[in-house]
């Protein structure tokens, strides 16, 4: 019988096929009524100014619905924009295992290259699609239902005082349950890449790893995901959030709400980028460590700092990924965004106090004067 190194990438079914039948089926449930509103809101949007703030409300905040959309943009602009850049993610974790063989960003594409071709720059693209689709529907999702809910928790004068506070909140708890996800798939793809000969993609991968290590062997590296992800993910919101507010309210001459989609996807693009270059800064050590953990059968963290050094866990393949989640975060924000604007929603950030909110304003305002 032949290894599953010597085969395709299409073995027997996984465990979890009754599980994804499921997830496909409430997903084609969901996309019906997405269908709905988006035609409800087509149908409507030739009518006066009331009908067209109805068309607008097709999809309502804070509904099951809307937490569904958000989760299935994240699962879009995540995924995809991960998949895209796996040459980028292959190199750099080449480059953080084997720092002798992989010594700069030109070499490390170079010796890919000349070993395996133009088809080994996408080593892993399984299960990093697999992967961060599943972490992204999470975060997106999960940070859109944080947010009202610990804005209700604060009441409507709180939650406009302290709103950076919320968004850190909201992203660090998204990412705790968004990591349950991610975790194996990283394990998997991180020995794709950096072990030769371990595996060929997800569906040979994964039951490697089971078989020699057990299922906690997919997460031993929950901890340092977790350390790496929950900075990346409260700074990439947070900043994120912080500064299309900035940018509405000193660099653009008119409200949100008048400008035009291009120049608010624009924004956003911008934004992304922005938060991504201090995203890659702030949770690089832990990035170090995953691929040190995920590549050594048995490591610690002891082991990884002392290999690698403080100033290797601190800068090694530092340059690289942040062109890589500079880039990344700035796609993603930007493909999050263009599909609620294709669903009827509105774009992320450009912060407007909430009418409660207003409202207690106006009456200090009027009992002052």
């Amino acid at each position: 019988m032949a290894s599953p190194d010597k085969v395709g990438c299409s073995p027997s079914p996984l465990p979890l096929e009754r599980f994804l039948a499921e997830l496909a089926a409430n997903a084609e449930r969901v996309g019906r009524r997405w269908e709905a509103a988006v035609r409800k809101r087509r149908e409507q949007a030739g009518g006066g100014l009331e009908d067209n703030k109805r068309a607008d409300a097709a999809i309502q905040l804070h509904t099951p619905l809307f937490y569904a959309t958000c989760a299935l943009g994240g699962l879009l602009s995540t995924g995809l924009t991960h998949l895209a850049l796996t040459p980028l993610d292959l190199v750099k974790c080449n480059m953080q295992v084997d720092p002798c063989k992989y010594r700069d960003i030109s070499s490390g594409f170079g010796v890919l290259l000349q070993e395996q071709g133009l088809g080994g720059f996408f080593k892993g693209w399984m299960a990093t699609l697999v992967g961060y689709s599943s972490q992204g529907a999470g975060k997106f999702g999960f940070y859109e239902f944080f947010k009202k809910c610990y804005s209700d928790i604060a009441g409507p004068e709180h939650a406009d005082k302290f709103k950076t506070f919320i968004y850190l909140a909201a992203s660090a708890s998204a990412e705790v349950i968004a990591d349950i996800a991610l975790c194996p798939m990283e394990a998997v793809k991180v020995r794709v890449q950096t072990q030769p000969g371990f595996a060929r993609c997800l569906t040979d991968g994964l039951p490697k790893i089971v078989q020699s290590e057990g299922a906690i062997g997919l997460y031993k590296g929950l901890l340092p995901l977790w350390c790496r992800q929950v900075p990346y993910t409260m700074m990439k919101f947070a900043c994120f959030e912080t500064i299309v507010d900035l940018v509405y309210k000193h660099a653009v001459p008119k409200p949100k709400d008048e400008c035009s989609k291009p120049l608010q996807l624009a924004v956003s693009f911008a934004g992304g980028y922005i938060a991504g270059v201090f995203c890659a800064a702030i949770s690089h050590p832990a990035d170090n460590l995953v691929s040190f953990l995920n590549n050594a059968k048995g490591a610690t963290v002891a082991d990884a700092v002392r290999t690698l050094g403080m100033w290797g866990l601190l800068t090694r393949g530092l340059p690289l990924r942040i062109i890589m989640v500079g880039t990344l975060t700035g796609a993603q924000w930007a493909a999050y965004d263009a599909f609620k604007v294709f669903v009827g929603l509105p774009t992320t950030g450009g912060f407007t106090p909430s009418s409660a909110a207003t409202g207690l304003l106006q009456v200090d305002h009027e009992k002052q004067n």
